[in-house]
């Protein structure tokens, strides 16, 4: 197909009435379709429902002497601190396992950091200036953290080994106010981007400029892949460090959350005894213990850690046929015009999409009103400013394969008709 910066003023203008009466079409569809969010679907959920039939009597609340009903083991079981900690390469010694999911222990600790300081550092509150480095694009939630605690974040770019790490050393290493950096190691959200061995070594030799610097990595999709010949394998951090004597530099974080029930399943953070005894201290005055019977319910159905291999397979399964529907629209349909770039993943829960500069929020914009919801254009950086006005994730998980096809479809046109908009001066 011909590039549309090759095209005329005319032939853009004739394409532009052609575009419209399609988008005029697509809107009297009445379309109701979201790609906003990495939410599983109801078909992934309900393969994870013989996981409430674990325990059904008194003996089976029993974990190595604990009785999981009781208060106590604040912690987290010694079971499911393996179970946990095999799925991201960590010893059960380095974990702690709480809640439902991994943000909350995140916010939790940029809390703690903030009100208590880090391993009796100063107290970030009393500081003049804090800082994090945010790769972009990045994770929303990440952002939203930080921006509520009122942390300056400063944007690092991707690369296609990870953040730009000369730009990470300058800044961790330079500036004692940066005290941290938030991480999506595996199948980065969005691009899908696997941090190279390279990257993750760079990161565990740092020698930041602030005792109380650590690096926020959250491992989302540690064992989320989408082909068994092609994944992706991440070196692991926390023995890098190790290896250094850096140990105390690293918080990795992890959850079941796409694993077993979005909404309640079990998380946990993996670090160094001297980092994990200080989240304790304050634990045990913000907890009675978390939910052990959740954590039992998981150990027992998958048993070890071979149980989540098998059980990431089959949500491969289903994710699968999405994320190629989607690019496969993408090939056919914007291949060779130059209005946009798109990665293409080998596992994790989203699509990256680059429009043409200036167009992302008018992409986003035009696809709802033709019925298919986006997240924010901008959601993707710090403060939901995107300099360029190019970034659009796009969630694949949720509606059916047919579904994405309909939404992938309406998606592009949308890209097609604002690009010609812009190439033509319109906005």
């Amino acid at each position: 197909m011909k590039a549309y910066k090759s095209l005329s003023r005319e032939e853009l203008q004739t394409l532009l009435v052609e575009l419209e009466s399609a988008f005029e079409d697509a809107k009297g569809k009445g379309l109701n379709l979201n790609m906003a969010r990495g939410k599983p679907s109801a078909a992934q959920l309900d393969m994870c429902m013989p996981l409430l039939s674990q325990i059904d009597e008194a003996s089976d609340c029993i974990s190595e002497g604990v009785d999981c009903r009781n208060y106590g083991e604040v912690t987290g079981i010694a079971e499911a601190k393996k179970l946990m900690g095999d799925m991201i390469g960590v010893p059960a010694e380095n974990v702690i396992v709480c809640g439902n999911a991994s943000l909350p222990i995140m916010y939790d600790t940029i809390s703690r950091s903030v009100t208590f300081g880090v391993n009796g550092s100063t107290p970030w509150c009393k500081l003049d200036k804090v800082k994090f480095l945010c790769p972009v694009p990045g994770y929303d939630r990440h952002f939203a953290i930080t921006e509520l605690f009122g942390i300056e974040m400063i944007n690092i770019p991707m690369t296609q080994s990870g953040p730009d790490m000369e730009l990470v050393k300058q800044y961790v290493e330079n500036d004692p106010a940066v005290k941290g950096i938030w991480c999506v190691p595996k199948y980065s959200n969005p691009q899908g981007i696997t941090y190279s061995d390279d990257t993750v070594r760079a990161f565990a030799a740092l020698k930041p400029a602030a005792e109380d610097f650590r690096i926020f990595w959250d491992n989302a999709y540690a064992v989320h892949d989408l082909y068994e010949d092609t994944k992706d394998t991440l070196l692991e951090i926390f023995s890098e460090c190790k290896k250094r004597g850096n140990e105390n530099i690293v918080y990795e974080f992890c959850s079941t959350s796409k694993v077993t029930f979005a909404g309640a399943g079990i998380a946990a953070v993996a670090s160094s005894k001297e980092n994990l005894k200080w989240f304790e201290k304050t634990m045990t005055i913000q907890t009675i213990g978390y939910d052990k019977l959740n954590m039992l319910r998981h150990v027992r159905y998958f048993k070890d850690i071979n149980g989540i291999y098998e059980q990431m397979k089959k949500h491969a399964d289903f994710l699968r046929p999405k994320f190629e529907a989607v690019l496969q629209v993408f090939d056919t349909e914007l291949s060779g015009l130059e209005i946009g770039s798109w990665i293409r993943p080998h596992g994790g829960y989203f699509i990256s999409f680059d429009a043409m500069e200036g167009c992302a929020k008018e992409i986003v914009a035009k696809c709802k009103e033709a019925g298919v919801t986006l997240t924010g254009a901008g959601a993707t950086f710090p403060y939901k400013k995107d300099p360029k006005d190019s970034n659009i994730r796009i969630a694949p998980s949720f509606p059916t394969p047919e579904e994405m096809v309909e939404a992938a479809n309406i998606f592009v046109l949308c890209v097609k008709l604002v690009s010609v908009k812009k190439l033509l001066g319109l906005f």
